[in-house]
């Protein structure tokens, strides 16, 4: 069940921001500035590492700063345990529904959008590789 990747950078990234994120929610804002610091470093890094602004990792990444910082504001600070809890789901047993939301989007899917679609992107359960690899027949080259 658990899906420890400790091999993948990627994997490592998402753990740092996972507790960044638990500090923040408790009760030490200071872990929100860490946790989009950090993924705005993510988002350069693998923007530089993979040589395209559109690559699936930087997608999932630029989506999820964007979550990060819509909850910055302290009255929507609440919404912090949503990339809190997805991220821990992330790190403990590869479950990323950010990334499943990103394949969905109409330039990541080859397939046409439908309940079916939505239900088996949602509800499958973690593949190894990329959420794309899983879903629209990809190779997987593409790994959050």
């Amino acid at each position: 069940m658990f899906r420890l990747e400790y091999k993948n950078l990627s994997w490592w990234f998402w753990l740092i921001t996972a507790v960044f994120l638990s500090v923040g929610v408790s009760g030490f804002p200071v872990g929100f500035k860490l946790a989009i610091g950090f993924t705005i470093f993510q988002l350069i890094f693998f923007a530089l590492r993979l040589q395209s602004m559109t690559a699936f990792p930087v997608q999932v990444r630029f989506w999820y700063l964007i979550l990060l910082i819509i909850s910055l504001p302290q009255m929507l600070q609440w919404l912090f345990w949503i990339p809190t809890i997805g991220t821990w789901a992330q790190v403990l047993v590869g479950y990323c529904l950010m990334a499943r939301c990103v394949s969905m989007l109409p330039w990541n899917r080859e397939d046409a959008f439908s309940f079916e679609y939505f239900k088996k992107t949602i509800f499958s359960p973690p593949v190894n590789g990329s959420v794309k690899q899983g879903f629209t027949g990809n190779s997987g080259e593409y790994r959050t």
